[in-house]
């Protein structure tokens, strides 16, 4: 029996270390299932043995997603199950390994030298949409620890490769693989744009992104596109407009919605009541992104579009910033443990932004040398990330404080903030 013709649904230890985000876990079952060793895998993988062997141990973070992609195409294992996109099934031989491989690094090079000369057609199938993808999510993950700036030229020019690769598709069967690799890409491309403080190309990458999800007739997709414009318009100061956006979501998944997608819409409804100043009906959605969030452990596994969990951090770093945009003092909601697990955010420029939440906290209550101890902690981030997102955030902050005369930690925030130009 070839890999292909496993019912991997029949594997129910498989289902769950896929629904728990255990994707090593995964893989290593996969590999008792069909057979075959460590040393074999790392072979057909063309890594080495000892990285097969910690990309089993991995647990539940973050995974390398080209290893984690080859290794789950050796195996025959559906991509759902490995927290990636699960390509279209239309009759299409499974991915060979250097095929993907090859294209994977093609992929991941070009957006660096790309120019806007044509380039003959390709055969697109669905190793080259995987590649693409592998790339943007790849480029997500930078994202936490280096500057936007650095990071757009690259994302645009992978982006504009995409559009060119639909252009040059032979037929619309080819166009509607790609039109949800290009809404990643779009999406990505707005998330750089809202994080250097350039609302407008924001604004006109999702759109973008929201529209090739329409080509792709993906209603998740569509969902998370459309979600995602919400959280910015909301955190951007248009709650009315995010909260119209996330009905909009809502309505695209009809009554069939994931338990992930419905706790993270629920969580974004939260932070734009909060920006509103509805304190009840903040609760009330921060309420339901948590009945929800109890949900995932025991739904099928939707890892796609979603690279990062949506995890109980997720639920309090959601809280604190409900309760920084509410001007509520830290105990109102949140615990010690809960600021400290909140903080533990491996994602420098997400830690910085929470930091902020944290001070306008302290703030709130008046203890001003841990709000501007803190705040000028998270500013001196914004500005080795080149973050106008944080900048401004930054500037928010003091914006809160009213003093007559205000004392010299604030006089040097000040002075931290002029001399910022972001």
């Amino acid at each position: 029996m070839g890999t292909q013709d496993i019912d991997w649904a029949a594997y129910g230890d498989i289902k769950d270390a896929a629904r728990a985000g255990d994707f090593g876990q995964v893989v290593y079952r996969a590999r008792k299932v069909t057979g075959v060793s460590q040393t074999q895998l790392a072979k057909d993988c063309g890594v080495s043995q000892a990285a097969i062997s910690r990309l089993e141990n991995r647990g539940t973070g973050d995974y390398n997603m080209t290893i984690l992609a080859t290794a789950a195409t050796e195996l025959g294992l559906p991509f759902e199950l490995v927290g990636l996109a699960n390509q279209p099934s239309n009759g299409t031989p499974p991915v060979e390994r250097r095929e993907f491989m090859g294209l994977a690094a093609g992929a991941a090079v070009l957006p660096l030298a790309y120019t806007a000369a044509p380039t003959p057609a390709p055969e697109i199938d669905n190793s080259q949409a995987a590649a693409l993808r592998v790339v943007t999510a790849s480029y997500r993950r930078l994202d936490a620890s280096t500057a936007s700036h650095d990071l757009s030229k690259v994302g645009q020019g992978h982006l504009e490769l995409i559009r060119t690769l639909i252009r040059n598709a032979p037929d619309d069967t080819y166009r509607t693989r790609l039109a949800p690799v290009a809404s990643e890409a779009a999406s990505f491309a707005a998330w750089l744009a809202w994080d250097m403080g350039n609302h407008g190309s924001a604004r006109g990458w999702y759109g973008s992104a929201v529209k090739a999800a329409q080509s792709a007739h993906d209603p998740l997709l569509l969902a998370y596109q459309i979600g995602s414009l919400a959280s910015f318009e909301a955190d951007t100061g248009n709650p009315h407009a995010a909260i119209r956006l996330i009905h909009q979501a809502r309505h695209h998944l009809g009554s069939h919605v994931p338990p992930l997608a419905a706790a993270w819409l629920a969580s974004i409804e939260a932070m734009a009541h909060a920006v509103s100043g509805d304190r009840r009906a903040c609760e009330k959605a921060l309420k339901a992104s948590a009945q929800q969030a109890a949900q995932i452990p025991d739904a099928e596994p939707v890892a796609w579009p979603w690279i990062f969990a949506f995890d109980e951090r997720k639920l309090v770093a959601c809280a604190l910033t409900c309760t920084a945009r509410l001007g509520q003092p830290l105990h109102t909601r949140l615990s010690d443990q809960d600021v400290e697990s909140a903080l533990s955010n491996g994602h420098d420029k997400q830690r910085a932004l929470l930091t902020l939440d944290v001070a306008s906290g302290y703030l709130a209550t008046k203890e001003l040398d841990k709000a501007f101890g803190l705040a000028s902690r998270a500013l001196a981030e914004g500005v080795r990330l080149q973050s106008g997102k944080i900048a401004e955030r930054a500037r928010a902050f003091r914006r809160a404080y009213h003093g007559a005369s205000p004392p010299s930690l604030v006089r040097q925030f000040d002075s931290q903030l002029q001399a910022t130009y972001m």
